[in-house]
């Protein structure tokens, strides 16, 4: 109860941010008056964009939709103030002197309830845009730049500040890019040649969307799409609370967004970081993030801590298959695509009052990727989160150890469990269920225990679609032509954002589910009987798959039964007590309609390696060889195959030696990335692990038996030596 107090006190207090960030007060000396009732009440639609962006077209029809006043920047304030044509104005005093004198016509301008349609070059001038977003919702036209240069060369347009000699439209538009993205609110995101009805119906649904944030949120997969305690869960509450309170994992209430055609194809010709963008305001309500700070997020995620500017490329690999390389982040793995982002998204929707204390199960790529990820927060926001992570001691690669124990972060701490990644899992959804461990923590440190799980799927949907669009620029596929996707298969979680992915529009045939001699998913599709009786976990050369209980899979069940709660609840509950459970059939029957799964040997993976290097000279690590192996088999020619290269090659050297037949080992980790790295000719060397090798030392970690209360402990100390107690 006094958890349940604490939480809710922290949404209280983060609502309340939240409105008085969004619902600035209005000007009290108004010139337009609406007298007709505005969606948004008093406060104006400022519908910004660049010139050639049909500002005027669309605020009119919007406007006259609306029933409420329409307002030209241009004709009703400028043009009104100078008594003159705005281009004679330009063309009398220059663009300078334009820019500074339209600003200060600006800033006497007052309205409320109106569709206002802003200058092209509004943007541009500071103390303007503070002014009039006092009052307004900004929404950014996002049009194509190819339909703006289009539009404005029918148009014979030669009014615009910055249009010179030796000055392209292309380079303005660009130029001016960086002011739109600095004062909108919302993004209407224009697919290519899109109509202006079609624009005006995506500014109304933004505005409606807008409104109507309580119909954006999330339910638990064991909760029957009724509000966990009365309350509604928001993309914030999700986020700082992880797992949700009745045991299931959190999904959204209404699934992913459909994104069309012509949107996907806008995106064709974006970088990683713009796709990543538009995807995830798409996702994320803009209470919850707004646009510009979500901007800030993903330029710091993957910028200059990937290796590759493409950040998440896809390699010609041999025949029709394609990689996915999905390891050039800072830890090489594909979990640097989510976990750079997630400690940042986790900070900004932290209630204040309260520290946070994150808990971890890794099987070897997570560990390392979270820390990395924690390890880049600042100031307050780094000292009130701490990073717990549990992982099998001897169940992951010596390199994958040693990542995790070079991070120094004064609240981040790893501990070795002598034990399967299964059983660390399990402990800390336990840790979650018991009220009066999480409330006792949470009186006297003020902590609340959070975890990395929920919205993880979230970023990877968008390496995904990256991929898919990747082939498209490239020329492999034309939009609309389908992919396959085979995946390493863990915890189900990447294989779950490609499901995803699909549901938003993306043109994915297949997703194929690649498991090691482990296999339980393999089985689990092939015969709908989930077993784990008498099953040991089997030591493999994929450690990262090596999973017998994938967490995941609750989401992809309650996927494919159409958000049926009770049955999630049901099954899983009788996981947790006989150890199995049976799908219905027809459930069964969907499961294979939208994903497919495979295994391979521990003998097959080896040899995998080693005959692509010899006919490619492309290295793959393990995990992306199972997925080869699997591919291999199911592959019908029919389309490209897209492998998800989940992992750099260097984090499980000896088994890539082994697979090679390389004798004379290198005892030191750095010494057989070297060596590794000159028997094949790409991918290349990943600097940053070597470097995080080399720097980082051999520090010592704890290690713990397989026992619950000693894990309790450690999660007890931790907070202890990070925080101060609540006096």
């Amino acid at each position: 109860m006094i958890l349940k107090i604490h939480a809710n006190l922290c949404r209280q207090i983060y609502f309340y941010k939240t409105a008085r960030c969004y619902l600035c007060p209005l000007s009290t000396s108004k010139s337009w008056l609406s007298t007709k009732a505005s969606p948004l009440g008093d406060t104006n639609i400022l519908l910004m964009g660049p010139p050639g962006a049909g500002k005027t077209t669309v605020a009119k029809i919007v406007a006259h939709k609306l029933g409420i006043p329409v307002i030209d920047i241009d004709i009703d304030v400028l043009e009104t103030t100078w008594k003159m044509p705005v281009a004679a104005k330009l063309a009398t005093v220059g663009g300078q002197r334009f820019l500074e004198e339209e600003g200060q016509a600006l800033c006497g301008f007052s309205a409320s309830g109106c569709v206002v349609s802003l200058t092209g070059s509004n943007p541009l001038h500071t103390e303007a845009m503070q002014h009039v977003t006092q009052s307004g919702l900004v929404i950014y036209l996002d049009v194509d730049s190819d339909d703006i240069i289009q539009r404005l060369d029918r148009m014979k347009v030669n009014r615009i500040v910055g249009q010179a000699a030796g000055v392209s439209i292309r380079d303005i538009l660009l130029y001016r890019k960086q002011f739109y993205e600095k004062w909108l609110d919302l993004r209407v995101f224009c697919g290519r040649g899109d109509t202006v009805e079609e624009v005006v119906e995506k500014v109304l649904l933004a505005v409606e969307r807008y409104q109507k944030r309580d119909e954006e949120t999330y339910v638990s997969t064991r909760c029957d799409g009724a509000e966990l305690d009365g309350h509604k869960t928001y993309f914030t509450n999700v986020v700082v609370e992880g797992l949700a309170a009745d045991g299931g994992l959190y999904v959204p209430k209404k699934g992913f967004p459909k994104i069309s055609k012509k949107e996907w194809l806008r995106l064709v010709s974006m970088t990683y970081p713009e796709r990543a963008l538009v995807l995830l305001e798409k996702c994320i309500h803009p209470l919850d993030i707004s646009a510009s700070d979500l901007r800030t997020m993903i330029l710091k995620a993957y910028g200059s801590n990937f290796s590759s500017e493409r950040v998440a490329p896809v390699k010609h690999l041999i025949h029709n298959q394609y990689v996915l390389e999905l390891f050039h982040g800072p830890t090489a793995s594909f979990k640097d695509l989510a976990l750079q982002l997630m400690p940042q998204i986790f900070a900004h929707c932290l209630p204040p009052l309260c520290n946070f204390l994150t808990l971890v199960a890794t099987s070897g790529d997570t560990g390392s990727a979270v820390l990395s990820g924690f390890c880049q927060l600042t100031g307050a926001d780094r000292h009130r989160t701490g990073v717990l992570v549990f992982f099998p001691e001897d169940g992951v690669s010596e390199i994958q150890k040693l990542q995790m124990m070079s991070h120094k972060a004064g609240n981040a701490k790893v501990v070795g469990v002598l034990s399967d990644f299964d059983f660390c899992q399990k402990a800390i959804k336990r840790m979650f269920g018991e009220s009066g461990l999480t409330g006792s923590l949470a009186v006297e440190y003020g902590t609340v225990l959070s975890t990395a799980n929920s919205i993880n799927c979230m970023g990877s949907v968008v390496y995904h679609a990256s991929a898919y669009l990747d082939l498209c620029r490239d020329g492999v596929i034309g939009f609309g032509e389908p992919v396959d996707v085979c995946i390493p298969a863990g915890n189900f979680g990447n294989s779950m954002s490609a499901v995803y992915a699909k549901q938003m529009g993306v043109p994915i045939r297949r997703v194929i589910s690649a498991s090691n001699h482990n296999r339980i998913i393999s089985d689990f599709l092939t015969t709908g009987e989930y077993d784990l009786r008498g099953r040991p976990l089997l030591p493999s050369h994929s450690p990262a798959i090596d999973i017998l209980r994938s967490s995941n899979l609750e989401r992809f069940i309650h996927h494919v039964s159409d958000g049926s709660s009770r049955l999630v609840k049901e099954l899983f509950t009788f996981l947790d007590t006989q150890k199995h459970f049976q799908l219905p059939k027809h459930l069964l029957g969907r499961m294979r309609q939208e994903v497919q799964a495979g295994w391979c040997s521990e003998g097959d993976c080896l040899a995998a390696i080693h005959d692509v290097c010899t006919q490619t000279g492309y290295l793959m690590d393990t995990h992306t060889a199972v997925a080869k192996v699997v591919a291999d088999r199911l592959l019908d020619g029919s389309c490209p195959m897209v492998l998800c290269s989940t992992a750099h090659y260097g984090k499980f050297a000896p088994a890539v030696f082994k697979a090679l037949q390389i004798r004379d080992i290198p005892q030191d980790p750095v010494e057989q990335l070297k060596k590794l790295e000159i028997s094949a000719s790409r991918p290349g060397v990943h600097a940053e692990m070597e470097k995080c090798l080399r720097d980082g030392g051999r520090r010592g970690h704890s290690v713990c038996q397989a026992d619950y209360s000693v894990l309790v402990e450690e999660v007890e100390s931790m907070i202890q030596d990070s925080f101060l107690k609540v006096v």
